[in-house]
């Protein structure tokens, strides 16, 4: 249809103008959302928005309108998530960040591979740059090179016996509506060897925001999972920034190298596999190569992790 047709048909031009009023409030339908997605409290909400009641609740009555449904319920003045409102927060969050970090600066790409810098609480910094998989088959570190190889012979199956000598080392998400769900943390992986057994084992069933690191730093990290899992194919990043190893420890310098696959529970669900090899060797455009070497010597992985065994099993 053109535009002229749009114009001409009855009832479509108004149609097209809410649409394009919508679209021009969109980000502000979403951050009164969102917040109030998170104070479940109106007055709190408007305080944190600097704006007023009329305002929100506007917002909040297009952003319904709009997607045809209903966001929250309203009790005795106290606001709670319905069940659409719950499945569609995840991605309003990721639309707000995604929009800060276009806004910032902090998102680029260098012959096709995507660059992020950008600065977090407390004085931190993210920096992560995708690199060309090729260099997993070039580096004389072995853990994510076995990985793809393991992922290779088992077609992405999670139980394949292929992946059994490696899978300790993996750390295994899937997609929910709200957001990705950590279902699996290996004992020899590094998110073990970093915050320790009973800290990874605390962290099964969690989505990213809950993980170490915060909010932000949850939906930096989200992005090249989408990547991965719209792709259904491999990632591999390098990563710089500072992490705490306890509750009310002092953030400490980490990089590392993370291999993202593609993978299938048995029911043939997607299931998101990372692989992390933590090293001070990672090649990041724009940071300090004094950053990197900052990394504590005794938290670096082993290049060749003692328990990591080569087995050469045929695929049927």
């Amino acid at each position: 249809m053109t535009k002229n047709e749009l114009i001409d048909s009855p009832g479509l031009e108004e149609e097209a103008s809410v649409a394009a009023d919508s679209h021009a409030l969109l980000h502000e339908m979403i951050r009164s959302y969102t917040t109030l997605a998170r104070t479940l409290n109106l007055s709190h909400a408007v305080k944190e928005l600097g704006s007023t009641r009329q305002t929100v609740r506007r917002h909040i009555a297009q952003l319904e309108a709009a997607k045809g449904v209903q966001l929250f319920t309203v009790r005795d003045r106290q606001y709670q998530l319905t069940e659409a409102g719950r499945e569609a927060l995840p991605q309003a969050l990721d639309i707000l960040m995604r929009g800060r970090s276009w806004l910032l600066g902090h998102v680029s790409h260098y012959n096709g591979l995507q660059r992020v810098h950008a600065t977090l609480p407390e004085g931190r910094s993210f920096w992560m740059q995708q690199r060309p998989m090729s260099e997993i088959w070039t580096s004389p570190r072995p853990l994510l090179r076995e990985s793809y190889r393991a992922w290779c012979m088992a077609g992405g199956e999670l139980e394949h016996e292929a992946m059994s000598h490696i899978r300790p080392y993996f750390m295994v998400y899937r997609d929910s509506p709200n957001g990705w769900i950590c279902v699996e943390i290996g004992d020899d992986s590094s998110y073990v060897s970093w915050s320790g057994w009973a800290a990874a084992r605390s962290s099964i069933g969690r989505n990213m925001t809950g993980l170490p690191g915060g909010e932000e730093f949850a939906h930096l990290m989200i992005e090249p999972f989408e990547d991965a899992a719209i792709h259904e194919n491999t990632r591999l990043d390098h990563l710089y920034t500072q992490l705490k190893r306890e509750v009310g420890g002092p953030y400490v310098p980490l990089c590392y190298r993370r291999l993202l696959l593609s993978g299938r529970f048995p029911d043939g669900t997607f299931a998101l596999i990372s692989v992390v090899d933590r090293y001070q060797g990672i090649t990041i455009d724009g940071l300090d190569p004094a950053s990197m070497k900052s990394m504590p010597d005794e938290v670096i992985m082993p290049a060749i992790p003692k328990s990591l065994k080569y087995e050469h099993i045929p695929v049927d």
